[in-house]
């Protein structure tokens, strides 16, 4: 069984005209799944994340600035050059941070193997204190710390296959030895961090960039030569998977040109690992994708190999 996790305030969270993180990004991808071959999804409404729950990632002085950030309807505030806030977007972030949160809920409890968590704003570039690059809580970071907390998990892996590095959940894997953070990203390309010499305190983390134009067979390599066998070293109880489609070939903000069917083998990839050690228990959750036809085809097939698991 396969969870799917939303929240109608991830609507709300409106960026403006022409910005690329916006709201019909998330109806293309609702509407995708409501096609009758995903029946079998479970849905769930999101809850609101505590303030207990984002603080385990982020200071409560930070928390307190995102949430208080409501300007009135109609308007909008920049955080930074490219991250927007409106009147809904403090609820939705909250929001996005707790359907991780209920997807780890899902999967340790037993209920679902699988999650999904279609969300936004995204979170990956989210550090402890600073804002960026649409983000502004660390999502999956923020699940990461929950399974620790309220499942006494230990080793937790957050598997990343955005164009950008998340340099956010890096930050938070990197001095933890019993966290794990892998990458593929096009890089140069914002945010210009992700080298492979970044290694974290005890090689827990292993990055592979990759010049635009690579393709599938680059896409490929770096994941089933580097990162997976790394990943597998690792031996995760949990894991987390950092799901942005930008590196689709059709994607306007990004030229790694990676096909549809490389998600696919992915996800595959992955879930064999989360059977071999962590009991099948796999959480993903949305980040990035920017064309919303390769978005809607990308997100079907990575959910479709999520039912299949």
């Amino acid at each position: 069984m396969t969870l799917l996790i939303g929240h109608p305030s991830f609507l709300e969270h409106d960026t403006g005209d022409f910005h690329p993180e916006r709201a019909d990004r998330l109806r293309a991808v609702t509407a995708a799944l409501a096609d009758e071959e995903f029946a079998g999804l479970t849905r769930l409404v999101a809850p609101a994340a505590t303030i207990e729950q984002l603080t385990r990632v982020h200071p409560r002085n930070y928390v307190d600035a995102i949430l208080g950030i409501r300007p009135p309807e109609g308007e909008l505030v920049h955080v930074d050059g490219d991250t927007v806030m409106s009147a809904g977007s403090a609820n939705a972030a909250r929001h996005a941070a707790g359907a991780v949160i209920a997807a780890v809920d899902g999967v340790l409890s037993g209920s679902t193997r699988t999650a999904f968590a279609a969300v936004r704003p995204p979170g990956h570039h989210a550090t402890p204190d600073v804002p960026g690059g649409f983000c502004l809580f660390n999502n999956v970071a923020i699940g990461a710390m929950h399974a620790r907390a309220a499942y006494g998990l230990r080793r937790v892996a957050l598997i990343d296959f955005d164009v950008h590095h998340g340099q956010g959940t890096q930050a938070v894997v990197e001095p933890d030895p019993d966290l794990f953070y892998a990458s593929t990203h096009q890089y140069p390309l914002y945010p210009g961090t992700g080298s492979a010499r970044e290694r974290g305190v005890a090689g827990n983390v292993v990055n592979v960039p990759l010049a635009a134009g690579s393709g599938s067979a680059a896409f490929r390599a770096a994941w089933g030569d580097r990162l997976l066998p790394a990943l597998d070293d690792f031996t995760p109880e949990l894991v987390m998977v950092s799901a942005g489609f930008d590196a689709h070939r059709r994607d306007p903000l990004a030229q790694l040109d990676v096909e549809t069917e490389d998600f696919v083998w992915l996800t595959e990839e992955l879930l064999a690992i989360a059977g071999r050690h962590a009991r099948g228990r796999l959480v993903s959750v949305l980040e990035g994708g920017y064309d919303l036809a390769a978005l809607a085809e990308s997100v079907s097939a990575h959910v479709r190999a999520l039912m299949r698991a």
